[in-house]
């Protein structure tokens, strides 16, 4: 029941983006499997002129596997991050994946615009702005949050080092790298004008 409503709004989709019908008429015939392992494995086809959802072991032509939030966060903005910190697992056809990836970001739904279908727009745009409120604010508090305990730690405790002071810290520390190289350089150049005489 779920990959048929998840089918179902990734289909609503289509018509509003040109590049994402493009995306399926190429992809038409091709799978790919989604796989959190020892949870779910998905299977989304392309017919042409929408996706299907499926769950099952058929076999794919490409395969993305990686825990349930790794695999989430391939939504996110970042182009890679999941895939280059080696948190997400590609077999088969990595291009074709790619462009799996690139559809489900055109695809992706707006939950005011589906929540609207549901109970109006009005409605929807009050909880919308809402959410986005409560979003805000938890993001707010939790950085707030974060760097009162840091300073906390670094000022009242005496356990961290401001950023400030490890900065520091850290260009003493290249340029003391350099003066080394420096003096290494010249030593070997002072040794091979004694070794030529």
């Amino acid at each position: 029941m779920l990959t048929a409503t998840l089918e179902n709004v990734l289909n609503r989709g289509l018509p509003r983006s040109p590049r994402a019908q493009q995306l399926c008429a190429e992809l038409a015939g091709r799978r790919i499997a989604i796989e959190a392992p020892a949870l779910v494995r998905v299977l989304v086809e392309s017919t042409g002129n929408s996706l299907r959802i499926t769950r099952g072991s058929l076999p794919a032509d490409a395969e993305v596997i990686g825990g349930p939030l790794s695999l989430l966060a391939l939504g996110g903005r970042a182009e890679d991050a999941p895939l280059s910190g080696g948190e997400v697992e590609v077999r088969g056809d990595a291009e074709l994946a790619q462009k799996f990836r690139e559809l489900a970001k055109l695809l992706t739904p707006d939950p005011e615009e589906e929540l609207s279908i549901l109970i109006g727009d009005v409605a929807a745009h009050r909880i919308g702005r809402l959410a986005r409120g409560a979003l805000g604010w938890s993001r707010s508090a939790a950085e707030t949050l974060l760097r009162d305990v840091g300073e906390y730690f670094s000022h009242e405790r005496g356990d961290l080092v401001s950023r400030e002071e490890g900065e520091q810290f850290l260009r003493g520390v290249d340029a003391l790298r350099e003066d080394i190289d420096r003096l290494d350089a010249r030593l070997e150049l002072l040794k091979q004008r004694l070794g030529a005489k």
